[in-house]
């Protein structure tokens, strides 16, 4: 078996910002009142013309780029995403090609919020066997398409992006085999509905399991990884509010020298894009550096989880 890392990110935010304010008056809602249930003060909105696909694509040629590929060397595009309006056609073809990927299956991935690093731990597993020596993983999602701006328990909460890592034969393996988990009883929590798409979520329901799985979890993480917590440079979870990350802090006493993504202040949930968007952030501003242990944990609809530890770019 080879072993596989991730060795490129990139990231696609769009250029259009959308602050508390510009949201709260049709809510009946206050910056204070947003930023206290879910620490987000702006977010990212794509334009009108600006899709899925065309932040997938931003995002997956910064990766490759980072990573230093020639696009004919790789072997598998993924993108995972949960904000498609429609089914077919999936977007990973569309990007695959739009990158002049000429040599790469592609498919779309269906894990919500946590499609990112179930995308990372199969691309890894693409690599190990020799199914491909490169796959481009990408979230890309557009929230503003199925959001109901009039909706107090959605409206507020998510952004628009794309985030995206290449996944490489390496020396050294740097991706840890997952911990993942799923739990369909609970699918009616975070869903769409009608036609157009719009979503809905009960609130409470999502930071009640969130806040109670996250500490395990990320322990399990940890340890099937062969580390500690205190091994760790830095924490990226899916970012999904601010209060459920704190939450999770506080759970798991991390040491000082630990650093958290806490992207979802100037992101809001951007889904299966906000792990890669999180990381990448950490790396340009220099708070991780090349060869760092990072615990990634992704969750959401699904109910879903994934997680694993990865040596970053």
């Amino acid at each position: 078996m080879r072993a596989a890392a991730l060795t490129g990110l990139g990231s696609h935010r769009p250029a259009h910002r959308a602050d508390n304010t510009a949201i709260a008056a049709a809510i009946d809602s206050s910056d204070a009142w947003i930023r206290e249930r879910s620490g987000i003060v702006t977010r990212g909105v794509a334009a009108s013309d600006e899709s899925v696909v065309d932040m997938a694509v931003s995002a997956g040629g910064k990766a490759l780029a980072s990573a230093g590929v020639d696009p004919t060397d790789v072997g598998l595009v993924m993108v995972a995403t949960c904000t498609l309006t429609h089914a077919v056609p999936g977007a990973a073809a569309r990007v695959a090609t739009a990158l002049d990927l000429s040599n790469a299956g592609a498919l779309d991935l269906g894990a919500a919020c946590a499609g990112f690093t179930y995308g990372l731990a199969l691309a890894a597993d693409a690599v190990r066997c020799g199914s491909a020596d490169n796959v481009l993983v990408i979230g890309s999602e557009k929230f503003s398409d199925i959001l109901n701006m009039d909706d107090r328990s959605t409206s507020f909460l998510f952004g628009d992006g794309a985030g995206a890592g290449v996944v490489g034969v390496c020396d050294v393996d740097g991706i840890s085999k997952p911990v993942w988990s799923s739990d369909g009883s609970q699918s009616d929590v975070l869903r769409t509905v009608g036609s157009p798409p719009l979503l809905e979520m009960e609130g409470q329901a999502v930071y009640r399991w969130a806040t109670s799985m996250l500490p395990g979890f990320a322990r399990a993480t940890c340890e099937r990884a062969g580390i500690t917590l205190e091994d760790l440079a830095a924490v990226v979870p899916h970012q999904a509010n601010l209060r459920i990350t704190e939450s999770m802090v506080r759970a798991l006493k991390l040491p000082p020298h630990v650093v958290v993504a806490r992207d979802v202040i100037d992101s809001g949930n951007t889904s299966a894009a906000s792990i890669p968007l999180a990381l990448d952030r950490l790396r340009e501003t220099g708070e991780v550096h090349r060869g760092d242990s990072v615990l990634l944990l992704g969750f959401g609809a699904g109910l879903t989880a994934a997680g694993q530890v990865v040596r970053c770019p």
